[in-house]
């Protein structure tokens, strides 16, 4: 097991000092982009000649540096004591993992307390990290509204789902839907359902993680997913739940240092006056001019129109009203659909102990999305939308960048110790959150579909253990697939959509399964299908996907507007020059192109699928209850609602 361990971290190793060594001439990852490659000496060198550039269009964004390259030997001594902390933990638990429950529940021998550091560690992701404060910084009260959702969610699992599903269930989702129903169909789409989901919101962590070891250490993108990849898979594969959990929880705690330390320094430039802070956010003229260009896309400005009071108000980002309502349903009840979440209630002995948990990741969630707020504000104010943007375009390096710009700027010791800190937290928070989804998928396929379905729960522990070890490779081998083809995505968005997945399939087949006696199979399959196949199917022709000529077809409007400005005989300022060849470049490149399903804009108007695609589950399940009645379903109903109220017959915790 050690050899597996040491082999492990020598790939990560070796990935990392790869690209030390070889650093290939390219553009910078935190630069605009350019029309030619421009290596990273070059750029090194042009920096030594003129110390001082020129000034900016605003003073603020004079320190933020146009290439992040904190001092390498921190930044790998930072990263360095994560792996080996983890993997540490990962041969420890790998010891005390001997049987199906040690690996898919921990043996239930966690506590609340830990439970629920455990849990926040799972919910507080990288997408929240980078994401949200990213989507904020660009898009303002609209981004608000995405980090603030989530807090909500925890008391719909409080109130209603905790205690019921530690009781009703054993190690998966499926164990809870098919106690009353036909086990292998209903195992089989519980598992189909659970791996859709994961996988949204694995994505998102890996696209969050290739852009961090990118930033960090100029590692290529498919380099660091994959090694990303490789440390998680070892964490699930060796060391089970029980390392999954510590790692959890270890995560929880810097991130929450970090987010705490980053959000006092932004109150601390603005002298620690609130209202101050959000004041010279709407007076600021980079801001005014992102609404402007950017968002709103005017070539020339409205009379009287204050882009920065805009920037304060909704609509920028969810420009329909049921956007919002929308995200609102999927953040609330999604939460209690999310298949590594339910995972947790599994691991504690008893259900005291499971609302306990949810108790403090509900005060430890909430804390840190407050916070978020605060970074993704300073990052527009202090870094301006214009400078994210340019270094990613759905904002995900923000945090990074406040990080060393309020350290110190680039250069400086402060800036680049902090900035390595943060990175080193992001990092933790990537592992940990992908060990948990790799988890959950896994313990679907391994425990719902081979044990329960192909060998009919007759497999000994030891087959039991390997089938689910082996599946959490493939699992893993999937999730770098997949984050390689979403390098341009915005990760948050990707988590929301998991999230919409989540509530309108596997929320109303548990609420209905718990506490509706007529509920059966058809009722259950019907509400996973139909509430998991019409949020796909409406993400596919939703806003959220790229639309190329929508591009061209915006792009073409702001040359219009200039091109007219010039013939009239008013000379171009610089910003608008840059606006309109920028403007010819995207017209040419995206003229004529189609989403991936072949459309020119979006059919579906809403960004989030939610309001349309959890009603649907919902009336598919009562529809397909009351056409296919099943008299065994209702007659267990009474034992289900014992067991969920007092946990009988549930496995007490073993002694670890």
């Amino acid at each position: 097991m050690h050899n597996y361990m040491i082999a492990t971290l020598l790939v990560f190793l070796s990935l990392a000092t790869a690209s030390v060594a070889a650093e290939p001439a390219k553009t910078s990852v935190l630069a605009p982009v350019a029309t030619a490659p421009v290596s990273s000496v070059a750029v090194a060198k042009d920096a030594q000649k003129a110390p001082a550039p020129a000034p900016t269009q605003a003073p603020a964004p004079t320190q933020a540096p146009a290439k992040v390259k904190p001092n390498r030997a921190i930044t790998i001594t930072m990263f360095m004591a994560i792996i080996a902390i983890t993997l540490g933990v990962v041969i420890w638990a790998a010891k005390r993992t001997t049987s199906a429950a040690d690996f898919y529940a921990a043996g239930g021998g966690i506590t609340g307390l830990q439970n629920g550091w455990a849990i926040a560690g799972d919910y507080m992701s990288a997408a929240s990290f980078l994401g949200m404060s990213g989507l904020i910084s660009l898009y303002g009260i609209d981004g608000f509204m995405y980090a603030v959702g989530p807090m909500f969610s925890f008391i719909a699992i409080l109130l209603v789902v905790a205690e019921p599903c530690r009781n009703a269930g054993k190690y998966t989702l499926g164990d809870i839907l098919s106690f009353r129903a036909a086990p292998k169909t209903v195992r089989g789409v519980a598992a189909i359902s659970t791996v859709t989901v994961s996988l949204f919101y694995l994505i998102a962590q890996m696209v969050g993680a290739g852009k961090l070891m990118q930033v960090l250490l100029d590692i290529p993108y498919r380099f660091s997913v994959i090694g990303v990849g490789v440390l998680m898979v070892a964490y699930v594969v060796f060391g089970g739940m029980k390392a999954t959990t510590w790692v959890q929880i270890i995560k929880a705690g810097l991130l929450m240092t970090g987010t705490v330390l980053l959000a006092f320094l932004v109150m601390l430039k603005a002298g620690m006056n609130p209202i101050g802070f959000f004041s010279d956010i709407v007076s600021s003229q980079n801001i005014q001019d992102h609404v402007r260009m950017n968002v709103l896309k005017d070539a020339l400005p409205k009379p009287g129109f204050d882009y920065g009071q805009r920037f304060m108000e909704p609509g920028l980002f969810l420009k329909n009203p049921l956007d919002q309502i929308s995200l609102g349903i999927a953040w609330a009840l999604g939460a209690a659909g999310l298949p590594h979440i339910l995972m947790r209630f599994f691991t504690v002995p008893n259900a005291k102990e499971a609302r306990k948990s949810i108790v403090v990741a509900l005060f430890i969630n909430s804390s840190f999305f407050f916070l978020i707020n605060l970074i993704g504000f300073g990052a527009a104010l202090y870094l301006t939308p214009q400078l994210i943007s340019s270094v990613d375009k759905g904002g995900n390096m923000a945090t990074l960048l406040l990080a060393q710009h309020l350290g110190g700027g680039a250069g400086s010791i402060g800036g680049d110790v902090f900035l390595a800190f943060i990175c080193a937290v992001a990092f933790a928070t990537i592992l940990a959150v992908v060990s948990g989804l790799v988890l959950a998928a896994s313990a679907a396929i391994a425990h719902d579909v081979y044990v329960n379905i192909i060998k009919d729960g007759k497999a000994d522990q030891q087959t039991q253990v390997r089938v689910a070890r082996i599946t959490s490779l493939f699992v893993g081998i999937a999730a770098i697939v997949m984050g390689l083809m979403a390098e341009k995505e915005n990760v948050v968005a990707l988590v929301a959509l998991a999230f919409a997945v989540a509530a309108s399939g596997n929320f109303p087949a548990v609420m209905l399964s718990l506490f509706w006696k007529k509920f059966n199979t058809a009722g259950t399959v019907g509400a996973l299908v139909v509430g998991t196949v019409s949020a796909l199917a409406l993400v596919m022709v939703s806003p959220v996907m790229t639309y190329p000529q929508k591009i061209a077809d915006d792009a073409k409007k702001v040359v219009v507007t200039l091109e007219q400005k010039q013939a009239e005989g008013a000379v171009l300022a610089e910003k608008d020059l840059k606006a309109l060849e920028k403007a010819r470049v995207d017209f040419k490149k995206n003229d004529g192109g189609t989403s991936m399903v072949g459309l020119t804009a979006p059919i579906f108007p809403l960004k989030n699928p939610a309001i349309v695609s959890l009603p649907l589950g919902l009336f598919a399940a009562i529809f397909c209850t009351l056409l296919f009645r099943d008299r065994r379903a209702e007659e267990m109903f009474d034992e289900i609602e014992v067991r969920q109220i007092t946990g009988l017959d549930i496995a007490k915790a073993s002694d670890h």
